[in-house]
């Protein structure tokens, strides 16, 4: 697909250094985390406790496995289980003991219960999951593929239980699953990761070839102490560049979500590869899809420097993979409100003022008990009975490191992570 005029730019440019964030909004250096007021405390605790509501309530007690979605009102009849989403709750786990939001002994057993469950009964190939399982009987649902990214949000969650835990079991489990991935297997003799594969037909043909969320694909990969990847894979996949009213900065055709999850775990502050400090580019990219939302005003009325934020979410017509810019899916007006929680460590305060803004002003429609719904379209009357529990991760994950940097300090500690972005070229 072709880009539009106003959004190609040079190649070449993605090695320049890229827009710095304005002092406001970047977060101050080292391990510092952004500054907020006692009031903003307090209402980032409460989207974080009904965040982890949901992972405690939507996992099935038995296996740990965690729901795809539930209902925004509470627990339903519904089975399928996703493990990004289990991913997303072993740190949010972690989260909560560190906060003392459930008691540390049955926070430790569902993480064990967890780990137990994806090491010695959930299916799996080359040490790579399904994407959906049954979460009660981990039977692999909807045809799907093993996912090599969703594996890696699992394994991301599982190397923060590692690092946070002092528990023997708990970090022998978690290390036994990473060292039997076989990274090099998900090559299938090319020079990029494939997206996945599936028995019935082998190798996905699509692959992580491009800047997106792959960021932590390729560092796990590299990292692993018994499959690593090449440490030349880092070099392979496209980083193109893109621009928007001025800001420049490395990114796809692809929803806000991927500038998010790999942050989510990895601290890009104060480190840059030789092409890029990928923190200051998700600055620059939130700013830029901030700057379109708000350009989209004249379309839909509803964007404004309180409302704003589109990425992959359910709309009033099923689930899209929406976003910009440049202009991706049937965009109508809708808002998320995870693409702005995604972004709280990029843009603090702006990310902060449209969640209260949503809390305030269409709540109770929009906030139900398990935080904010996963989309709404306020002139259409229309707010998702669902949430999903990769925006509800991502927003529990986020938040917490806006606040805090937990999650980025207990996950930096662990020795494999630190291996693969040394083997990436990672440098002050």
């Amino acid at each position: 697909m072709a880009l539009p005029a106003a959004l190609r730019v040079p190649l070449f440019t993605c090695l320049a250094p890229l827009q710095a964030p304005s002092p406001a909004i970047s977060a101050p250096p080292g391990n510092a985390a952004a500054r907020f007021t006692a009031d903003q405390e307090a209402f980032l605790e409460e989207i974080e406790k009904a965040s982890f509501l949901y992972f405690w309530e939507a996992a099935d007690p038995d296996t740990g496995q965690v729901k795809d979605r539930c209902g925004a009102d509470g627990p339903d009849a519904r089975r399928v289980s996703s493990i990004a989403a289990t991913g997303f709750g072993l740190t949010a786990l972690c989260i909560a003991d560190r906060r003392g939001w459930e008691d540390p002994a049955r926070i430790r057993q569902r993480v064990l219960t967890t780990l137990r469950f994806l090491f010695s009964q959930a299916p799996q190939e080359h040490g790579f999951f399904y994407h959906f399982m049954d979460m009660r009987t981990g039977a692999r649902t909807r045809r799907c593929e093993l996912s090599s990214i969703d594996t890696s949000l699992l394994i991301c969650g599982m190397l923060a239980c590692r690092a946070y835990f002092p528990d023997e079991e708990i970090r022998s489990l978690a290390t036994r699953i990473y060292e039997r991935v076989d990274w090099p297997w998900m090559l299938n003799g090319g020079k990029t990761l494939s997206m996945g594969w599936k028995p019935e037909s082998g190798f996905l043909k699509d692959r992580w070839d491009s800047y997106s969320e792959l960021l932590m694909l390729y560092l796990l990969g590299l990292g692993s102490p018994t499959h690593a990847l090449p440490a030349e894979t880092w070099d392979t996949w496209e980083r193109p560049a893109y621009e928007y009213k001025g800001v420049r900065y490395i990114g796809s055709e692809a929803p806000l979500f991927v500038h998010q999850f790999s942050h989510a775990w990895f601290d890009f502050r104060d480190r840059r590869d030789r092409y890029a400090d990928y923190f200051a580019n998700s600055v620059a990219a939130t700013k830029a899809h901030k700057a379109w939302c708000l350009d989209l005003a004249g379309e839909f009325p509803g964007y404004s420097e309180d409302l704003w934020g589109i990425t992959s979410s359910d709309s009033r017509s099923g689930y899209v993979g929406w976003g910009g810019p440049p202009r991706r899916g049937p965009i109508d007006g809708s808002v998320v409100p995870c693409a702005a929680a995604g972004s709280l460590p990029f843009l603090p305060q702006e990310c902060l003022r449209v969640l209260r803004t949503i809390r305030e002003k269409y709540g109770p429609h929009a906030w139900k008990r398990y935080g904010f719904v996963d989309a709404f379209h306020p002139q259409k009357n229309w707010y998702n009975p669902d949430v999903i529990g990769i925006d509800e991760g991502i927003t529990l994950l986020m938040a917490e490191n806006a606040r805090t940097g937990f999650v980025w300090e207990i996950f930096m500690k662990d020795a494999d992570v630190r291996r693969g972005m040394e083997r990436a070229g990672f440098h002050p």
